[in-house]
């Protein structure tokens, strides 16, 4: 399968993993500022944008399947940031072929996304299966929905939704198997038994409003990350690229240069 991917700049290669219903185009002006310094690459997952959709076969997970699909279309050595579900996508991809992810970055993102015993900073089983039962009666304004949550709470919060809305289809509308599994990776994801496992360098990038991924889920992760930095941004969501972007991209420059 090819995956659709944009390139831009060049340098050190940095691969950028969008989250959940959303597509490559979310990242906006912060790939363009980023392909100054670095080879940009810019994907869209399986169903997403412009890439066509994976059937899951076997015993493969979702979540391994994109996993694969990824490790086969760049064979080379390079820092991968993901967003939300692609920073779950990307700390398997780390766990799992470990010479092909050279550093990783983690934004808004968790380890497990919804709440299991002893772990509370997630969201409720019940809240993710209402999610999914409104996706099935209408997926465009579940989306919508997504994108209200996601800036919550954030500075300029009105204006970084209407940015995001005005972004959400503008590759065509994700295709319903791939939003489904996503959800099933949310749900079935648990991934802190591999924290202690990734020795590569990490920066968990953080909102400190989000309600998504709370932060207390980034920090847990840069603790039991053996090489773990963790920059917390004030002010921000989910979003934390979009709504403050000289803070992320200060961060993960500075991370990067290293």
């Amino acid at each position: 399968m090819s995956l659709h991917v944009e390139e831009s700049g060049s340098g050190e290669p940095l691969l950028l993993i969008h989250g959940w219903g959303m597509h490559g185009g979310m990242w906006g002006d912060v790939a363009s500022r980023l392909a100054q310094d670095f080879r940009v690459l810019v994907v869209d997952l399986p169903g997403h944008g412009r890439s066509p959709g994976i059937e899951v076969l076997g015993s493969s997970s979702a979540l391994d399947a994109i996993v694969d699909e990824l490790a086969e279309r760049f064979d080379e050595s390079l820092t991968v940031c993901g967003w939300s579900l692609g920073g779950q996508i990307a700390l398997r991809w780390a766990a799992s072929h470990p010479r092909q992810v050279s550093r990783l970055v983690m934004v808004a993102s968790t380890p497990c996304f919804v709440r299991q015993p002893g772990w509370d900073c997630a969201m409720a089983p019940d809240t993710l299966a209402q999610f999914a039962a409104a996706l099935q009666r209408d997926h465009a304004a579940t989306l919508r929905r997504f994108l209200a949550l996601q800036v919550r709470g954030s500075e300029g919060e009105r204006e970084l939704l209407a940015r995001l809305r005005a972004a959400l289809f503008s590759r065509g509308e994700p295709d319903m198997a791939a939003l489904q599994s996503g959800l099933e990776i949310l749900r079935d994801s648990d991934q802190r038994a591999a924290l202690p496992e990734i020795e590569l360098p990490v920066l968990v990038i953080a909102g400190e409003r989000d309600t998504l991924t709370p932060p207390q889920a980034s920090r847990y992760s840069a603790e039991r990350l053996p090489d773990a930095r963790l920059e917390i941004i004030g002010g921000a969501a989910h979003a934390p690229f979009l709504s403050h972007p000289e803070k992320f991209m200060g961060s993960l420059k500075s991370f990067l240069h290293e």
